[in-house]
């Protein structure tokens, strides 16, 4: 299959490295263009990150180099430079992994997707834009068929943007959906998210502020958490995705000493339907989505995985199961106050970020809104 050629905004940023390494040999996907802020414009990729690759994947000299790494820097926010890239043959979609101000950010992705050119975002701008799909691909697939109405709606002939959730809530959706999916009505949640410091980007958090520390405090993130999951869970209606009712989601969001990966302990209370925690376990070990009917590329083969060892999912032994792209689950016991606790692992910035990103944009080729 001949390879479809794609961009990332925000290249040099962690994110965009991770899109960066992600994506130097994936089987569907060839990173053709590069873009990032001003300052980096003009200069080959590999000289505008200099000293601040943190991808663990890849690097940027020898025989493990990425191809991207020769590639020239275009401005991110001149959109006629990928347009011209696009006229070329080397730009048919973007990874957005802009890291700007929200209504910046949302201007520029909808002058993208409004020049022709689908935009991938893992940003948080457009999350909330009503007719803009939020996807978890294993969770709600169905969501990008609002892909057709969004681009009627402004008018957009090849353009679209869909966007891919919080980091946060990675570690708790997929294995709460499969719950549903089983027909276990989920009332309440009480979450506490332990998030590594790879999620405040490059240079991120201060050493002074984390080492022999915890940071009680994620700006956004607990409205994130809580807020997200709604309009994951809900449904087209109309013109727009209209959030889940139901549920109530209470979150404490820390920042911890940890590169990579998120942790979080969930306690669950059900609705009358109540699971027992052999029926959770099967559940979970059992549970296979559309992206596995696929065999999409950057799906894992087994989106949860169980941890029966009492001191496990740990992120520095489980963040890189399958790829960096399962929830890794464990400590599944009864909740002495709702129904059921647990703790999970995801990585945060593979499946978190550009990883999920990557899944999402194999979703929307398979079901033919891309290539």
């Amino acid at each position: 299959m001949e390879k479809i050629p794609v961009g990332i905004l925000g290249a040099t940023g962690m994110v965009g490295q991770q899109y960066i390494a992600l994506l130097a040999n994936h089987p569907w996907f060839d990173v053709r263009y590069v873009a990032a802020s001003p300052r980096s414009a003009g200069k080959v990729y590999r000289e505008a990150v200099g000293g601040r690759w943190n991808a663990t994947r890849g690097d940027l000299g020898g025989s493990n180099s990425p191809a991207a790494a020769t590639l020239t820097v275009e401005d991110a926010n001149d959109v006629s430079r990928a347009i011209a890239a696009a006229k070329r043959g080397d730009c048919a979609f973007v990874f957005s992994a802009l890291e700007m101000g929200k209504d910046e950010i949302k201007a520029l992705e909808e002058s993208y997707a409004a020049a022709g050119i689908p935009v991938v975002s893992n940003a948080s701008a457009n999350r909330w834009t009503g007719d803009v799909p939020m996807l978890i691909a294993e969770v709600n697939p169905d969501h990008a068929d609002i892909i057709p109405l969004q681009k009627k709606n402004r008018g957009w002939d090849k353009g679209f943007i869909a966007v891919k959730p919080n980091c946060s809530i990675q570690s708790y959706m997929t294995p709460l959906w499969a719950l549903l999916q089983a027909g276990y009505e989920v009332q309440r949640i009480i979450v506490s998210t332990l998030q590594a410091v790879s999620g405040a980007g490059y240079p991120g958090v201060s050493s002074l502020d984390i080492v022999d520390n915890i940071v009680p405090y994620i700006g956004g993130e607990e409205e994130k958490t809580e807020q997200e999951p709604l309009k994951i869970l809900g449904t087209i209606q109309g013109n727009s995705i209209v959030n889940a009712q139901g549920l109530k989601i209470s979150a404490h969001c820390n920042r911890v000493p940890v590169i990579d990966g998120h942790t979080a302990c969930i306690s669950l209370e059900f609705g009358s339907k109540k699971p027992s925690i052999d029926e959770v376990k099967h559940i979970w070990t059992s549970f296979k989505a559309l992206p596995q009917e696929l065999d999409l590329p950057m799906a894992p083969k087994q989106p949860i995985i169980i941890r029966e060892e009492p001191d496990r999912p740990q992120p520095r032994k489980d963040r890189e199961a399958d790829k960096g792209m399962a929830v890794s689950v464990g400590r599944i016991r009864p909740c002495n106050v709702f129904d059921l606790r647990f703790a999970a692992v995801s990585h945060n910035t593979v499946r978190g970020a550009a990883g999920g990103g990557i899944l999402n944009a194999e979703l929307l080729k398979a079901k033919g809104y891309l290539g």
